[in-house]
């Protein structure tokens, strides 16, 4: 119990788990978006992962750090649009495109990996994201390390959650997302149009998705190796049903599905790893997670027209 304690008190964890939430949240918010305007998108894990590789092929072959940000958003958002015309347009299953849109870019990657680098048996290295600490924050105990010293992308992805609260709660165009998700029938009677509003939000958040991949190459591990997201979209999913499809209390599930993951690796180098079998710590986010998603998705309110297809004219 000591050695719990004196992880959670140490500067270095939060600052773990700060870091580890990051793409989890540029993905989640991806996701939201997606589901409030009435879309089911099950195509994350693999667009994560073409985020990932399109980010650090880019930069590898020589562009800048932002500019790889943002070709791995310019390839999420291609995979999206193609999920998107196949789901809203022509209606069909939101969870076999989905899925079949993780197998596409999945595979995808791996081909173009193989395509771009055919001799290579160990992935090459790029010059990541170097920390960037605010002058003055940064040198406040415990919290300035954690907070204030991250990668410039740690510093987006909060913000990146800030935007979308405003654009959803505080804007009209998030007003007819919402209402794409809730009563498409109603946002038709306002002169929009319910598939503009759901491919949009789709090829939107499908970039945001690809962009949390890119963090994991760009700023976490400097290159680009399969299998490397290992279900972090999936995670990104319940994440959203945790926060009840709401930005803020979706981040506070991505920072305590992290703090655990912080945790359980923290706990492997302490003398409780030396007997504990190494495979129940790595369960040990996983569990926690499902439980709290058990506990808090109980009061959670579904959009209304989430994953249900709608054709113009229709009431």
């Amino acid at each position: 119990m000591e050695a719990v304690i004196d992880i959670l008190l140490s500067a270095s964890f939060w600052a773990a788990a700060i870091r580890i939430a990051s793409p989890l949240i540029f993905a989640t918010m991806g996701e939201l978006i997606c589901e409030r305007a009435g879309v089911l998108n099950l195509g994350i894990e693999g667009i994560m992962v073409i985020g990932a590789f399109a980010g650090w092929i880019a930069v590898y072959a020589g562009l800048p750090l932002w500019w790889g940000v943002g070709v791995a958003f310019l390839a999420g958002a291609g995979f999206g649009l193609v999920q998107g015309v196949l789901v809203v347009p022509f209606g069909l299953s939101q969870h076999v495109v989905g899925l079949g849109v993780t197998l596409l870019a999945t595979s995808t990657s791996y081909y173009a990996y193989r395509l771009a680098l055919p001799e290579v048996t160990s992935p090459p290295k790029i010059e990541p994201f170097a920390i960037w600490e605010v002058p003055g924050l940064s040198r406040i105990p415990v919290l300035g390390e954690a907070l204030f010293a991250q990668t410039p992308l740690t510093y987006a992805a909060f913000g990146c959650a800030a935007l979308v609260a405003v654009v959803l709660y505080r804007t009209p165009l998030g007003l007819a997302l919402r209402a794409a998700g809730e009563n498409p029938a109603a946002v038709e009677a306002q002169g929009l149009s319910v598939t503009a509003l759901r491919m949009g939000a789709v090829v939107v958040g499908s970039g945001l998705m690809a962009v949390g991949g890119a963090f994991l190459t760009l700023s976490a591990f400097s290159s680009f190796f399969f299998e490397m997201v290992n279900g972090r979209g999936w995670i990104c999913i319940a994440l959203v049903v945790f926060g009840a499809w709401r930005p803020g209390k979706a981040v506070l599930g991505a920072l305590l599905f992290a703090g655990f993951d912080a945790l359980q690796i923290r706990l492997q180098q302490t003398p409780i790893g030396a007997v504990v079998p190494y495979q129940l710590f790595l369960m040990l986010p996983y569990l926690l997670s499902i439980l709290a998603l058990i506990l808090m998705s109980r009061r959670a309110e579904v959009p209304a027209a989430l994953m249900v297809p709608y054709a113009k004219g229709e009431r």
